[in-house]
């Protein structure tokens, strides 16, 4: 605030302290959150497309599957080659949402 013929003085940081608030601890921090957000990210798409390959198995008998058309799957689930791909596809989606989920128990563990 200006008032005429007062000068007033305000606290001004010194330089040491402002290169080490913008040094590479500000960049760390962004770096983390990018790499938060992108692994949330990560964890909504692997659980939206885990949900239909879990459904789209061929049931035992009696299942969740079953209710989607179990007369259907009995007949086209002889294929083995397109079980054996879901079954792998089903996996691989698993895993990588296993490790985003630990990836970000990590980030929350460690992110101070």
């Amino acid at each position: 605030m200006w008032l005429p013929g007062r000068l007033v003085a305000y606290p001004v940081p010194r330089p040491a302290l402002l290169a080490r608030a913008t040094g590479p601890l500000v960049r760390i921090d962004t770096d983390v959150t990018a790499l938060k957000i992108s692994m949330q990210a990560l964890l909504v798409l692997t659980s939206l497309l885990l949900v239909p390959l879990v459904l789209l198995h061929k049931g035992k008998g009696g299942g969740l599957s079953d209710m989607f058309g179990g007369g259907i799957t009995s007949s086209a689930g002889s294929s083995g080659v397109a079980e054996r791909n879901l079954n792998r596809i089903t996996i691989g989606v698993a895993l990588v949402w296993t490790a985003v989920i630990v990836v970000l128990g990590l980030i929350e563990r460690y992110d101070g």
